[in-house]
């Protein structure tokens, strides 16, 4: 088999104008489509509508989740795609409804083989017989693009090979066109909608005739692999370029099950929900670190391997997201969790959902009676589902513009959650990615995470003990923390030139610890360089925040309990911060403000000579203090 040279013409890709322009002139085309849709839905709200109002039964309801999935599956691959997102939104809709639509993932109806047979032999060059040495006489699944067969190399390899399914990108453009002009109409009929629905629509349109180029999803799924591949417990398979083209691709086949089956997962002695955490901490890597992130993670797509790791399959849709938003999003998961809403504001500033001119005194106080109100001072209460149906009511009375590229974002992340509080009821996304924001926090240099850091720790000057408590907590509780590891993260930090106003603040309060422990023992030893106390000082009373103390002791235990723990370790940190050449200012500071308030203590604390017991009587003797 001759190797097949990859196309070099530039990938499939979106041109509403061109689209537009072509459909214009075909006006019958457009209304024949637009009936084709337009009434299985509109028959189906009224039949949803009277079965709400009359009360309707369980039977009923099975009925209408049936209906909703065979008539998403005969409007095609763009409805299907839509089924398949609201299949995981388990707080809109019954689970009767999540678990019909759940087959819109790999459960369609197929084409036949002769078409597919002739795909492939148009895209490879020979017919599939001459290029596999095996391939499944029937699909082993069909999904909104494409149908699947197992097939062998002729060098032994198992392999997955797609084949799309015919007329897709026509068939696309014409019911894209008329959503796009659906679009349109209510955004200029109704100016209550301030989000740009129509490059929303875009957006999802750009990334859907990426999918339908398969040269371009190879091309995805290796930067995936490149980028997140050597993380631990996560597979992405191979592509095998030679037997790969536009409209054909072939891939390492990935034994595995669905993430909805926890019970056969745990058959296997996987642990499923550790298989969750694995695709949160991956997905948080994705959105927040590359910025590279798969945007369409709904269960056809992840599969639990037997050896325990997470596969990811399907890389046509994939998306990027700015460093700048990076930054925001991380920003904004903090100011959330610990309600800092006024820089809430500011972050929404830098996600581009509000103008930069926006006022921001209103939003900033309906922002904190909006989380006040819908969530507890717990972390474990907070989900992604929550936070985004709250904002939806807030995006309604204020200037909000939802970004295009936020859409993709959410689709991701409350796909991830579905799945997760399926296997899970109790399962929080946020409890789960919070720990890896913080460390991103507290590690990472860039200078747009520096004041949110700062506010993190600081307050008025002063070191948030209970701050880093709930840190300590909270990365206890983190599969892939390591004590050492993060201590060197941390220590990289200070000695960075973004470190030094931490240092500085760190520095001041060793000095307050040390000023407290310094006069508690001036206070209780009474003989200082042959002197005492007047007795009206004796009951001196000491500066001691003896809530920072029980703070310490706290942190202190929490600290002997982390992976990685060594005392050697942070005593070789900590002098390493001090004494090294960056820091050299930092030592000195702390002994030279120690000697300084020493003297000065010395100094000024009253205090008479000890009698002379040669010329003193015995009795006025025995009044000393030895």
């Amino acid at each position: 088999m001759s190797k097949v040279t990859i196309p070099l013409e530039k990938p499939l890709h979106y041109d509403p104008e061109a689209i537009a322009q072509k459909y214009r002139d075909q006006k019958m085309q457009v209304f024949k489509r637009w009936w084709q849709i337009s009434l299985p839905i509109v028959s189906f709200t009224i039949k949803w509508w009277w079965n709400r109002k009359t009360g309707q039964s369980s039977r009923k309801q099975q009925r209408e989740a049936v209906q909703l999935r065979e008539i998403l599956t005969s409007l095609g691959s763009a409805y299907i795609k839509i089924g398949q997102a609201l299949s995981t939104r388990s707080d809109l809709l019954p689970s009767v409804y999540i678990d019909e639509l759940a087959q819109l993932q790999d459960q369609l109806p197929s084409f036949s083989n002769e078409l597919a047979y002739k795909f492939i032999q148009e895209e490879l060059g020979k017919t599939p017989d001459k290029i596999y040495a095996e391939l499944s006489p029937q699909p082993i699944a069909a999904a909104s693009l494409g149908q699947v067969y197992q097939g062998r190399l002729p060098t032994g390899e198992l392999v997955a090979v797609k084949v799309q399914r015919p007329d897709l990108a026509e068939k696309i453009a014409l019911d894209i066109y008329i959503l796009r002009s659906l679009a349109a109409f209510f955004q200029k009929r109704y100016q209550r909608i301030r989000t740009n629905l129509v490059a929303i629509l875009d957006e999802f349109a750009t990334h859907l005739f990426e999918e339908m180029d398969y040269i371009q999803e190879g091309k995805n799924a290796e930067h995936f692999a490149n980028l997140y591949g050597e993380l631990t417990d996560i597979y992405v398979p191979k592509i095998y370029w030679q037997y790969t083209n536009r409209r054909v691709l072939t891939m390492e086949w990935i034994k595995g099950t669905k993430l909805t089956n926890p019970a056969e997962i745990q058959s296997q002695g996987i642990d499923a929900r550790s298989i969750i955490e694995v695709g949160v901490q991956c997905t948080l890597r994705q959105l927040l670190e590359h910025g590279f992130f798969h945007a369409d993670p709904h269960p056809g797509n992840l599969l639990a391997m037997e050896n325990g790791k997470l596969a990811y399959l399907d890389f046509g849709m994939m998306s990027e997201i700015k460093p700048d938003q990076r930054y925001a999003l991380i920003n904004a998961v903090v100011h959330i969790v610990n309600r800092d809403f006024s820089a809430l504001v500011q972050d929404y500033i830098e996600l581009e959902f509000l103008p930069v001119d926006a006022d921001i005194t209103p939003i900033s106080t309906a922002l904190t009676k909006l989380f006040n109100d819908a969530l507890t001072s717990s972390v474990a209460q907070f989900n992604f589902q929550v936070i985004i149906q709250q904002l939806s009511e807030l995006m309604y009375q204020y200037s909000f513009q939802v970004p295009a590229y936020y859409a993709l974002i959410i689709r991701s992340l409350v796909a991830l959650e579905g799945i997760a509080i399926s296997i899970d009821p109790d399962f929080k996304v946020l409890v789960s990615a919070y720990p890896y924001v913080l460390k991103r926090l507290l590690t990472d240099p860039a200078p747009q995470l520096q004041p949110t850091f700062n506010n993190l720790l600081f307050k008025n000057g002063s070191f948030r003990w209970n701050r880093l408590e709930t840190i300590l907590i909270n990365f206890s509780n983190t599969k892939d923390f390591h004590f050492g590891r993060t201590l060197e993260q941390g220590v990289s930090y200070l000695l960075s030139d973004q470190g030094k106003f931490v240092r500085i603040r760190l520095a001041d309060e060793l000095l307050k610890i040390l000023d407290a422990f310094g006069e508690t023992l001036l206070s209780t030893t009474p003989v200082i360089f042959g002197m005492r106390m007047n007795y009206h000082h004796q009951n001196l009373v000491v500066n001691i925040d003896l809530e920072m103390l029980e703070y310490l002791k706290r942190i202190w235990i929490l600290l002997q309990k982390l992976p990685g723990f060594d005392s050697v370790q942070i005593a070789q940190a900590a002098a390493q911060v001090l004494m090294i050449p960056v820091t050299h200012e930092t030592g000195p500071y702390i002994v030279k403000q120690v000697i300084q308030r020493s003297i000065k203590r010395l100094r000024d604390f009253p205090v008479k000579k000890i009698p002379d017991y040669k010329n003193k009587n015995h009795s006025e003797g025995n009044n000393a203090i030895v």
